[in-house]
């Protein structure tokens, strides 16, 4: 911000029109100077605003298509919705994509609310995303208007539409700027992959949905979602087609009245965010009696000794660590979409199941760099391979603590959904051998090949890195499947008729096998990692 007390300083400011133009001169600065870092950022926009134009030009295509469509009112409606979702939703998961997004920078500066508003708003209004949502807006408007009225309507409309996108983001992001300034904030951030896994997984299903059954099912939600802003601006559009004035003007009046409840919030924040002490400067403790740590419920319950100690420190890492929470949130999530989605289509297979012990079982890949440079402490409580294998057991435990009963859920779960009950105890085997060959595999990888996971930024791989990530991953993946080819091989040949009524001896085979696997991975990796301590702390601190 400091672009923006030398133009304070440099030449006096006078009315709302000069504090505009001074922010949008910052926004430009800030882009400016934000592609000036470094050629991979340059490279890392140029790509991203290319990608954005094309879907861009996409999108106008597709609603110039859609005019005259039954349905398209329903669809664009819909489309405008999600747009103010995201809207809102993104800064929470990006606050660093917009430095202009914490005010709290601005506190220093003789600024009123008002005036800051309208200044951060046209500031807003600069930028790639704006420029997608106004050509969304302009298509849609293109695909409902006939007529001269509703033109008009679509004017003002696109206009309102996009204003209500900006403010809400604006809005939620100063609600919410305390905790986005937080720790709490960076795990927030975090799992943004997680939301774009999600989303694409329901992305997807609508579009099997409606791909099978028409836009026709669209219009009950469409039919609310007209009076929400910034859809409403879309309704107004149709109903001035329609000929319905009177609704379109309504539909309007609610959209600006959106508008202006948005902007009245976030003049609220503003103010208390600019006039109130920040709470992390106080010491807000003092006076207040120190709680004693001890150990929580489940910590009680582990085993005694070193295991239990490892299988602590790792549950620990699960649940504060941001990275570590979000790679297990993620594989728990997909883990659970995948099989599920299409089972609830009806086109997917009990099989599916073995996804989620799959993917939850790359998490013992790499065990050590979850540790960081903090891992030299490990390091100096392993003397022997018996310590090394103590240690990756507590790990391999921790893990299963919680795959085990989530992947025989999840089977559970896609078995009820297809109603196949008699292949369940075939596939909870199978899954069970998955998971074990995972965690064979996975100790192996983390002995071998260990990298270090940076701690800051979305990158899950230090430079320099990242070809060994694929290989200890993607070979892990591939020997853990040759591993499991006993039980596959099985259960194609009881599957054949051959071994008729004897499909249910899969899942104690499946889970005998599937230890054996494991305690065997355990056994060969615990001396490669008493040997190769160096070489995996030095592995592992890159980052």
């Amino acid at each position: 911000m400091t672009a923006l007390s030398a133009s304070a300083t440099a030449e006096p400011v006078t009315g709302v029109t000069g504090v505009t133009g001074v922010f949008v001169r910052l926004k430009l600065s800030l882009l400016r100077n934000g592609l000036r870092q470094s050629a991979g950022r340059r490279v890392a926009w140029i790509v991203s605003a290319v990608v954005v134009l094309l879907v861009t030009a996409l999108q106008l295509l597709g609603l110039v298509a859609l005019r005259g469509h039954a349905h398209a009112d329903a669809l664009v409606v819909l489309l405008a919705a999600v747009l103010g979702l995201g809207w809102a939703v993104l800064p929470l998961f990006f606050p660093s994509g917009d430095e202009t997004l914490d005010p709290t920078r601005l506190v220093m500066l003789p600024l009123r609310p008002r005036p800051l508003v309208r200044a951060l708003l046209t500031a807003s209004l600069v930028g790639i995303g704006p420029l997608f949502t106004v050509c969304l807006f302009a298509g849609s408007v293109v695909t409902l208007a006939h007529g001269a009225g509703a033109w008009a309507v679509g004017v003002v409309g696109v206009g309102l539409g996009v204003l209500v996108c900006v403010s809400l983001a604006r809005a939620v992001a100063a609600a919410n700027v305390r905790l986005l300034t937080s720790r709490r904030g960076r795990d927030l951030a975090v799992l943004s992959g997680l939301v774009v896994a999600v989303g694409a997984q329901l992305v997807n299903f609508g579009a099997q949905r409606l791909g099978s059954a028409g836009l026709g099912q669209l219009d009950p939600v469409a039919d609310v979602l007209r009076w929400v802003p910034p859809a409403s601006a879309l309704g107004a559009v149709d109903a001035a087609s329609d000929g319905a004035y009177g609704v379109a003007v309504a539909q309007l009046a609610v959209t600006a009245a959106g508008l202006g409840l948005l902007l009245r919030a976030w003049s609220r924040q503003l103010d208390r965010l600019m006039t109130s002490p920040d709470g992390s400067t106080l010491q807000a403790a003092e006076g207040r009696p120190g709680r004693e740590r001890g150990s929580s419920g489940l910590a009680r319950l582990l085993p005694a000794g070193r295991t239990g100690t490892v299988m602590e420190r790792s549950l620990r890492y699960a649940w504060r660590d941001p990275k570590t929470k979000a790679a297990w949130i993620t594989s728990l999530a997909i883990g659970l979409l995948v099989p599920v989605f299409n089972a609830w289509q009806g086109t997917g297979s009990v099989y599916f199941a073995c996804f989620a012990a799959g993917m939850l079982g790359t998490q013992m890949y790499n065990q050590f760099g979850q540790d960081t440079s903090a891992f030299w402490m490990v390091a100096l409580t392993i003397s022997s391979p018996r310590d090394a294998y103590v240690e990756l057991r507590g790990r391999a435990l921790a893990l299963l603590l919680v795959t085990l009963p989530y992947a025989t859920a999840v089977t559970v779960l896609t078995t009820a959904l297809l109603g196949d009950w008699r292949t369940l105890p075939e596939v909870l085997g199978l899954s069970f051998a998955v998971l074990g060959a995972m965690l064979a595999t996975g100790a192996w990888a983390s002995a071998r090949f260990p990298y270090s996971i940076p701690q800051d930024g979305h990158k899950n791989v230090a430079p320099g890195q990242a070809g060994l990530a694929w290989l200890a991953i993607v070979g892990g993946m591939g020997a853990a499947a040759l591993l499991c080819a006993p039980v596959i091989g099985l259960d194609v040949w009881l599957n054949t008729g051959v071994g008729g009524g004897w499909d249910a001896l899969l899942l104690p085979v499946g889970a005998v096998y599937g230890a054996a696997l494991t305690l065997l991975g355990l056994r060969l990796a615990a001396p490669r990692v008493a040997d190769r301590l160096p070489e995996i702390l030095g592995a592992v601190s890159k980052g």
